[in-house]
């Protein structure tokens, strides 16, 4: 049975986990908009679909664990600036497929090596091996309860 309330240490850590969240996000995607130009939804599909090749739209959403709509408007803007291309139906998101064009790859290869340098700089320096292994273990179990898996 578990109280109502979560613990002060709980609490603590909830809170900011949150607060990191949030600011990671935002850092994140100021430091690609300012480096190259793309948004952090950007390289978050461009990411996952270097790793996909290509890919069925609905499987990309669901890698993603975005909502049909937000994966549509995304797509169709980063269509629009030739990163990405889309094949199938447009009404019919089982059917179609998508892909990286040269230019999402190149934007992908330009944007990569410093946005790994922030993550790591960030979020990772000072992290030891057995903290990193807690931190894995922790959001592994967490997205296991969500039904996703770990990553």
């Amino acid at each position: 049975m578990y109280s109502m309330w979560l613990s002060e240490e709980q609490q603590r850590a909830w809170r900011n986990y949150l607060s990191m969240s949030a600011q990671l996000q935002v850092e994140m995607n100021r430091q690609l908009q300012r480096d190259c130009g793309l948004s952090l939804a950007d390289y978050d599909v461009l990411v996952a679909l270097d790793e996909l090749a290509v890919c069925r739209v609905n499987e990309l959403g669901e890698r993603l664990g975005w909502e049909q709509s937000r994966l549509s408007h995304q797509l169709r803007r980063m269509r629009t600036r030739g990163l990405v291309d889309r094949r199938g139906a447009d009404d019919d998101r089982r059917g179609a497929t998508v892909e990286l064009t040269d230019a999402g790859r190149a934007a992908l290869h330009t944007a990569a090596p410093a946005h790994v340098e922030f993550v790591h700089d960030v979020v990772f320096a000072g992290v030891n091996a057995a903290e990193l292994r807690a931190v894995n273990s922790w959001t592994s179990q967490v997205l296991s309860r969500l039904g996703r898996g770990s990553a």
